[in-house]
């Protein structure tokens, strides 16, 4: 195994050198506990596979520990945002949302046929930029839709009082923040509502799911109804609602990734930790930014690459990395303002977001990621910057 070069400028991969890692060190790693496994295999041997039990007890301990009163199992995590969305604001409303985002955080605005204000991000943390958002006000703004980017709480604080000082609700994309925190409490105990998802790369998975928490008695009892058709009891339909149900099996496996996510979290923060000293040594790299009062899952690690200074830019960069053996994502590759299914809605300037387009890049902090791996990912970093600098 390669581990790093000692030679004064060595050839890049890309150019025909020998990569840092020989084996590449992958971008993500999913696996299942045989905790999980077993889990899973007892409520396919009961036959009872419709949400149940495993639901019910998966929804409690998720609520306890994100500190919500309440917490409401769905399919996935864009369904989530859909039951969240659709009692808290109405067609034809504005909603403010980040034009730095996963598309679903502002899709199922437009699937509640109300209408997305894009907001751009803060050039620290990528999160929302309130100051921008005060701008993107309008007569009909009646809700705020913030994501909780990478692992990374925005700043909770801020939100709710931009919210309170407009009279808006507020819903949290929780989807990549799983047990991040804002001055030691859950996000769960914040907003209107939070949602999550438990997709096979987030930092907990059920292989697909989705949660929504709410401290709001009667919004929890409206998502409950809304996401089994409405019912209110069987076979009352009070409302129209939808079949956005989790499966049994989804939530046994839930309730088996919750006894050691708290374990994953903490590696995934020392693997963040290792990678700060890493990208930081790298002149024209700087490593994800934390708000004061928050603490970062780290579902992403971003690192914004400063093209003044690595004039090759980020995609040579990248192409560069995955060539020396370390994988490599882009979250995201246009901001939602520049995605075609937004045209009709995107009348708003979002410079900063256009940037981190051209400019972020993630590495692995996966926890299947081992220290000898991490050294790797630095030799890497040092050997590409200096290779295309030459």
């Amino acid at each position: 195994m390669t581990t790093a070069h000692t030679t004064a400028n060595p050839t890049l991969a890309i150019n025909g050198g020998t990569p840092v890692a020989d084996p590449a060190v992958p971008f993500i790693s999913v696996s299942l506990s045989e905790a999980d496994i077993d889990a899973a295999v007892a409520v396919l041997r009961s036959g009872m596979l419709a949400q149940g039990k495993n639901v019910a007890a998966f929804e409690e301990r998720f609520a306890a520990l994100t500190g919500a009163r309440h917490a409401v199992a769905c399919a996935n995590g864009t369904c989530a945002l859909q039951l969240a969305y659709e009692p808290l604001f109405a067609s034809g409303d504005d909603v403010l949302v980040p034009a730095w985002t996963y598309i679903a955080t502002a899709s199922m605005v437009v699937a509640r046929g109300a209408r997305p204000v894009f907001v751009d991000a803060d050039p620290a943390t990528y999160n929302i930029d309130l100051d921008d958002a005060e701008k993107a006000l309008t007569p009909n703004t009646t809700a705020i839709s913030v994501t909780h980017l990478y692992g990374a709480p925005a700043d909770i604080d801020a939100v709710e009082a931009f919210a309170a000082k407009h009279g808006l609700k507020v819903i949290y994309d929780a989807a990549q923040s799983h047990l991040a925190t804002w001055k030691d409490k859950g996000l769960g105990a914040f907003g209107d509502a939070v949602t999550y998802s438990f997709y096979p790369t987030k930092n907990m998975t059920c292989g697909e799911g989705g949660m929504v928490t709410t401290n709001d008695d009667e919004l929890a009892a409206s998502l409950r109804a809304l996401r089994s058709h409405g019912e209110t009891q069987k076979y009352l339909h009070e409302t129209i609602g939808f079949n956005y149900r989790m499966s049994d099996v989804e939530g046994a496996i839930g309730l088996s990734q919750l006894d050691r996510v708290e374990g994953v979290t903490t590696r995934r923060q020392e693997i963040a930790a290792k990678l700060d000293a890493l990208v930081s040594a790298v002149d024209g790299l700087t490593p994800p930014a934390v708000a004061p009062g928050a603490t970062h899952a780290y579902h992403q690690y971003a690192v914004r690459l400063d093209p003044s200074v690595i004039p090759a830019g980020r995609d040579a960069f990248i192409a560069a990395l995955r060539a020396e053996g370390v994988g490599v994502g882009v979250h995201y590759p246009k901001a939602l303002t520049d995605q075609p299914c937004f045209a009709e809605f995107t009348g708003r300037d979002v410079p900063v977001s256009e940037r981190l387009a051209q400019e972020l890049f993630c590495l692995p902090v996966h926890p299947a990621l081992t220290d000898a791996q991490i050294d790797q990912i630095g030799a890497a970093l040092a050997k590409v910057a200096e290779g295309l600098a030459s």
